[in-house]
């Protein structure tokens, strides 16, 4: 009677296992040579694979929850992936050069991602790299909120200049690491001013 019941158990285990793969995989999409023309109107995040590597194989269960939490959290960036020695030329349009390379495609824009390859840190890159490239603080609480939640960002405390300018293009190329913001003077506290 107990060897039963454990057979049953282990059966609906692996039943449960093998719809939670499934489930999850529906929210990666497969990428195909459509997607170089049909991708602009989008944010996407996207892995370009070779079906050999096992990196890429140890990051697809990993792929499939990022997936399934950008869908599940009403994210507008879309998760694909690509077989990029399927769809070499694709690949290499986009700079990818070894196997997995994760990228987030914003109109032109391509950025890459170099952290570590776990769903929340994906993740979190995902959502920094796909919002707006300065965000504006516009209270004290907010710039509190921000200081208590990040330990590196940047502040752009001022109105329109060419330092501003400067600010923009750096933020373009490092927003992939850190959050950048700007800020009117009067939402800084003092205490930064002074620095």
């Amino acid at each position: 009677m107990a060897a039963r019941r454990s057979r049953a158990a282990i059966r609906l285990c692996a039943t449960v296992v093998l719809l939670d793969v499934v489930f999850c995989k529906g929210f990666v999409e497969d990428l195909d040579e459509s997607f170089k023309d049909n991708r602009k109107d989008d944010i996407w995040l996207v892995d370009f694979y070779a079906p050999w590597c096992g990196h890429c194989k140890k990051l697809e269960p990993i792929w499939n929850e990022v997936g399934l939490e950008m869908k599940s959290i009403g994210s507008p960036v879309k998760v694909g992936k690509m077989d990029a020695t399927s769809y070499s030329s694709i690949a290499s349009e986009f700079g990818v050069r070894g196997y997995p390379t994760i990228k987030l495609l914003k109109g032109d824009l391509a950025y890459n991602y170099r952290g570590p390859r776990t769903k929340d840190d994906i993740i979190e890159f995902a959502h920094r790299v796909s919002g707006a490239l300065i965000r504006p603080l516009p209270s004290q609480q907010m710039f509190e909120h921000v200081q208590k939640r990040h330990r590196v960002f940047f502040v752009y405390i001022g109105g329109e200049s060419p330092l501003k300018e400067k600010y923009i293009d750096a933020a373009s190329e490092l927003i992939v690491y850190t959050y950048f913001f700007s800020a009117p003077e009067e939402v800084v506290p003092e205490v930064v001013l002074k620095i």
